[in-house]
């Protein structure tokens, strides 16, 4: 590959690396060229995305605030599983895709900028996803404000009662 090539590789890279705070790596070494263009379709749908990388050319390109532990994941042949919207849907594709067909072995990756090794792939996958995650959050902060709605509103219910009683000893 001659030098000029190899600048606009690194280039596309190192675009992917500051475009997107998540990506996995992974060994692709049994995957067939159908396979990997239907996993292309299906995390292109997601707004995510797939490259085969150059271990070489990758390491150039890698930032420094990434721990050599990730830097020890390019050996083997490299796909870079890429996104900038939900990490998790992007971990569930991957493990999904990787158990039907069997050809994806995780190496390890970037979670929204904080490293992982490929031991703790599947804590990630059990996480709940961006929305469950928001909606929950929104849950435990508005309980607070709904007890407290409830804890105003009962005077109000028991005074309607007690004036319901009134009335009805007054006209019997």
């Amino acid at each position: 590959m001659k030098r000029q090539v190899k600048e606009i590789r690194v280039r596309e890279i190192d675009a992917i690396f500051k475009a997107n705070d998540t990506f996995i790596l992974c060994n692709y070494n049994k995957m067939s060229v159908a396979q990997s263009v239907a996993l292309r379709k299906i995390l292109r749908k997601q707004a995510s995305g797939l490259k085969i990388v150059k271990n070489r050319l990758a390491l150039r390109s890698l930032r420094t605030e990434f721990p050599e532990a990730l830097k020890a994941a390019f050996r083997a042949p490299t796909a870079l599983a890429y996104t900038a919207a939900d990490p998790i849907l992007l971990a569930r594709t991957i493990k999904d895709f990787s158990v039907q067909n069997k050809v994806l072995v995780v190496k390890g990756g970037v979670v929204q900028g904080r490293a992982f090794a490929p031991e703790r792939f599947n804590e990630i996958i059990k996480l709940g996803g961006r929305r469950e995650l928001l909606g929950r959050v929104g849950a435990m902060m508005s309980a607070p404000l709904a007890g407290f709605l409830r804890a105003l509103q009962a005077p109000l219910g028991t005074m309607g009662v007690l004036l319901g009683q009134v009335k009805d000893k007054k006209q019997a």
